[in-house]
This record gives structure tokens, C-alpha cells and sequence, in this order.
């Protein structure tokens, strides 16, 4: 894209590749060469979509130098800038990480994984349209921004850009070690990919403009450990001023947060972690353990560390850790005192968020269900088990997927959006419970991730079928988180009116058979989660 959006030629393009000056890389059907634009680090060639093309997608593009050799479980660096145009018109690698839970795609795999795509229908950078920056899920462990459900073509056509990211995961991202520490100028390791997604905020901040974008109009959105990110850049003092907006889908503030040196909520520290993943590589009595962990192959690493995945997925957890630097304190403590970033919110979850988790309890009968929830709540079992019964075997299901629902994402949600509300800060919280018409849908209701592709329009993308009678809610869905990301608030004509958050009102919208403003929701079991929380935070 440029100021009059030209094409390169087929023959120019060719010319260059035989100069040097460009990469030869692959092009989807109906992809035609744009005139390239100019960003920080050289001139980026981008592809542009639909029969004029009017819309222009720039993928694989990098925004940080590659983490590898020396430079794993290290800070991002600035990328090296080149000459002649680099043609973005091919996802960069995902990061390394395990086959993922539930079969999902899977790309190429490298640690050089450091890219972004920005999809766009500015002609002209001076247009100044809103930005949305997606960061995906996966439980810090798997995932990529280049999945098919992340396509940006449908945002963009309704007047924004959208940028998705890749940031490292699992053990390149968040593994710790005291000899890492000691390498920092701030004492701390193991916030790589939460430091990459700084550095991709950071790069929006610097380059968006020359795609058309506003750099002071950044909504972040994300999905599960996408909006476990998300809530700790609302916390990390070093992501002050990058966005405008946060959109938390099915992830929050709560749950076992590592730190870097003392063990918290039962879990030893990241650091002592670290130190069992170099013994068992057998890098712990090397003269230089560091270079030992950093001459192992990517295989070797992801095989140590035995990453889980999941809720409740056997092996070791790899997220986001309190450091004292990227994240100084423990998130909850930080909403609770009303000091996070205070820009507008939406937060929300599904009604069948547990089922795609289920398989991994071994719970079968009532007195396992039973037995697990006085493991998981302890003294304040009784109380969970009166909200959430099951008197016979065949209820167990239904009723652990209820409780996993509300314990671990409606009532995070609603913390968000409370949070926001008590520091004077618009917020707007959503239930999404329509089940889709797609195979197997029926027995996993409306589960984890499932309004991702309604949001992103990209149902026949993601499913590989066009089904028209998801596409109104799509459309509905889309349009209100288009319209926040505009405005500040998803509320506009021909939308749903969606209620701001008020604690004493307890309004929320959902997106269902039929979309509309409803309150209370799980209004009980929240409360009580809530006091769990904040005893577990009190005794970590």
C-alpha cells in the first residue's frame, strides 16, 4: 500500500527476485503484488485481497530480530534493517511447541518465529483507521498468530487494521533460571513472550501509521491465554501508552500466577523450575550452564520441559511470571487497588467453556465429583457442591462443565468488568452461548474458543464449510467489536444495545439464539468464587 495503492508489475516483481532485492515466497489464489510501503527497517511488499484488491494483507512481517543461538531467553532485539523489498506475502514460523489439545493445525515450527501480519484497507497513511491487535490463545504453550481463524480480511473490510502476532511460547518464552537473571540488567529471565508482545506493541506504535493505522487508537484483544496476556499488559508498567482498548475473551487476572524466586500457591519458582529442566538436560554441571541450555536443539528443550496444556493437563506450566519488572506484583492485587491501566473493557466468556477441558480429569462418578471439588475448594466445598450438584453418575458432566465455566472464566470476566467499573472506567461484559451447526458441536455446546471465528468473520476459513445461518451473529459479533475498537464503545446504529457494566445492576449481553441485554448471570457462584480468590491470594 502507498499513497495511490499501485501494483507492482508481474515483470518488475520478477526482476527483483532475480536482483535479489525480494524473496520469492508464495501467493493464495487471486493475491496480487502491491506497491511496497515503507516501514522502520526497509520496504515490505504486501498482497492485496478481493477482485480490486482492495483490501491489503502484509504477512510474515518481523518486528523483532530472530531469538536464536545466543540470543534464546533473551529480550526481543531490533530487527536488522535490509535493502531492497522484502516481500510479506507468506506467514513467518510458529514458535516451537507440542502437538496441540484437540487436534488443531500446526505449522511450520522455528525459534525465528518473531513476525506479524497486518491486513488493511487504508489507501493512504494518512487515514488513521483504528488498529486491532490480536494476540492468540493456546495456554502459553501452542498456537500461532497465522491460524486460519485469525484472518484478518473481515475486520479490515469494516474500516480497521488488523494485526495478528506470533510471540515465543512454553519453554522459549517463559523459562527461567538464576544464571538468566543474573544476564539481565533488571536481575530477572523468563517474560520473553510476554516482552514480545510488548516489542510488537511497541512496533505498532512505530510502523502502524504507514499502513494507514492510528497508533493512539490500539485496541488488544485475545482469546484464553490471549486474554491472560492481554490482562497482564493492563498490569505491566512497561505497557504504558501502547494500547487504547482490551477486549479479554475467555481469560483473566486469576489463577496459580509462578514467581520468578518464592514458590507461590503451592508451585515452586520459575527459577527452581528452570534449574530441574537444565539438570535434566544434563546442562547443570557444565562450565558454562547457560550455553550448554543454549547449544540444545529446540526439540531437545520442548522434550524437558514436559509443557502442559490445558486446565488441568499433566506436566509443567509455562505462563506469564511475577518478576518485579515486566509484572511487579501479582495482577489481582493490582485490580483490587484499582491501579491498572484504566481504558475501556470488554470481557466476557461461553456457557460451555469446561467441556473441551473434561477429558483431562479422570472424574467419572458423583463421589469423584465430589472428591475432586474438595480437593480443588477445600473448606468452602460445601458451598460449591450446593451451586453445582450432581446427585447422579450421568449428572457429573453437565455439572463439572458448569463449575469449570463459572469458577475459572465467568467469574473472571466479571471481575474484569467490575474492576473497571469501580475505577470509573467503561466496561462491557458479554455470555456467548449460541451452538453452532457444525460437527460435534452438539455435545461440547458453546465451548472454548467457539466465538473466535464469529468475531474474526472467518467461519468457512476456520470450519472449511460455509454454513449461512451462523453468518447474522457473525456479523452482529463482529461489528460490536469493530465498533469498540472505533469508539471506545461496541454501542452504534444497528447494533444491539449493550448495557456499560455496573456492579449494582450486574448487566451483560448475550450473544445467543437471540442477542440481548440480560443481568445476574451466575450471580451466586460469583460471589463465592470471588471470596476463594481472594483468600487463595491472602495464603499464596
Amino acid at each position: 500500500m502507498d499513497n495511490k495503492a499501485s501494483h507492482l508489475p508481474h515483470w518488475a516483481l520478477g526482476a527483483l527476485v532475480a536482483l535479489g532485492a525480494v524473496s520469492p515466497g508464495p501467493f493464495a489464489a487471486g493475491d496480487a503484488m502491491l506497491a511496497p510501503v515503507r516501514i522502520e527497517s526497509g520496504l515490505v511488499a504486501g498482497a492485496g485481497l478481493g477482485e480490486r484488491n482492495e483490501i491489503h494483507v502484509y504477512r510474515g512481517v518481523p518486528f523483532a530480530a530472530p531469538p536464536v543461538g545466543a540470543f534464546r531467553w533473551k529480550p526481543p532485539r531490533p530487527v536488522t534493517p535490509w535493502a531492497g523489498v522484502r516481500m510479506c506475502t507468506e506467514f513467518g514460523p510458529w514458535c516451537p511447541q507440542p502437538k496441540p489439545m484437540l487436534g488443531r493445525e500446526l505449522g511450520g515450527m522455528s525459534e525465528d518465529c518473531l513476525y506479524l501480519n497486518v491486513w488493511t484497507p487504508a489507501r493512504a497513511p494518512t487515514e488513521r483507521l483504528a488498529v486491532m491487535v490480536w494476540i492468540h490463545g493456546g495456554g502459553c504453550t501452542t498456537g500461532s498468530g497465522a491460524m486460519a481463524a485469525y484472518d484478518g480480511e473481515t475486520l479490515a473490510r469494516q474500516g480497521v487494521v488488523a494485526v495478528t502476532i506470533n510471540y515465543r511460547l512454553g519453554p522459549f518464552g517463559f523459562f527461567a533460571h538464576p544464571l538468566l537473571s543474573q544476564e539481565s540488567e533488571h536481575g530477572v529471565s523468563g517474560n520473553y513472550g510476554l516482552l514480545d508482545q510488548l516489542a510488537a506493541l511497541q512496533w505498532v506504535q512505530r510502523n502502524i501509521a504507514a499502513f494507514g493505522g492510528d497508533p493512539d487508537c490500539v485496541t488488544i484483544f485475545g482469546e484464553s491465554a490471549g486474554a491472560l496476556s492481554a490482562c497482564r499488559l493492563l498490569v505491566s508498567p512497561l505497557a504504558t501508552g501502547l494500547f487504547h482498548r482490551a477486549i479479554a475473551q475467555s481469560g483473566g487476572p486469576h489463577g496459580r500466577n509462578r514467581h520468578l524466586r518464592a514458590e507461590w500457591y503451592g508451585m515452586e519458582s520459575m527459577e527452581h523450575l528452570g534449574e530441574r529442566i537444565a539438570q535434566k538436560l544434563g546442562c547443570d554441571k557444565a562450565p558454562d550452564p547457560v550455553a550448554a541450555l543454549r547449544a540444545k536443539s529446540g526439540e531437545e528443550v520442548l522434550a524437558a520441559a514436559d509443557a502442559s496444556q490445558g486446565l488441568f493437563g499433566k506436566g509443567n506450566k509455562f505462563s506469564p511470571i511475577i518478576d518485579g519488572w515486566v509484572l511487579p506484583e501479582d495482577p489481582g492485587d493490582v485490580f483490587d487497588a484499582g491501579r491498572q491501566h484504566r481504558v475501556p473493557l470488554i470481557a466476557g466468556s461461553n456457557a460451555d467453556e469446561g467441556t473441551v477441558f473434561l477429558g483431562q480429569l479422570p472424574v467419572k462418578g458423583v463421589l469423584g465429583y465430589r472428591l475432586a471439588v474438595r480437593t480443588l475448594f477445600d473448606g468452602r466445598a460445601p458451598e460449591v457442591l450446593r451451586l453445582f450438584p450432581a446427585a447422579r453418575d450421568a449428572e457429573v458432566p453437565a455439572a463439572l462443565d458448569k463449575l469449570v465455566t463459572v469458577s475459572s472464566f465467568v467469574v473472571q470476566a466479571r471481575y474484569l468488568a467490575r474492576s473497571m467499573a469501580n475505577a470509573d472506567t467503561e466496561a462491557f461484559l458479554y455470555h456467548f452461548t449460541h451452538v453452532p451447526a457444525v460437527s460435534r458441536s452438539g455435545e461440547r455446546g458453546a465451548f472454548h474458543g467457539i466465538e473466535i471465528p464469529y468475531i474474526f468473520g472467518s467461519l468457512q476459513k476456520a470450519w472449511g464449510v460455509r454454513l449461512p445461518a451462523e453468518e447474522p451473529l457473525s456479523k452482529t459479533i463482529s461489528a460490536c467489536w469493530v465498533q469498540f475498537a472505533k469508539t471506545g464503545n461496541p454501542n452504534g446504529a444497528g447494533l444491539p444495545e449493550w448495557p456499560r457494566y455496573q456492579p449494582d445492576s450486574d448487566k451483560y449481553l448475550e450473544f445467543g439464539d437471540a442477542v440481548g441485554a440480560k443481568s445476574g448471570l451466575y450471580r451466586e457462584a460469583c460471589d463465592l468464587f470471588d471470596e476463594i480468590q481472594a483468600e487463595r491470594r491472602r495464603n499464596r
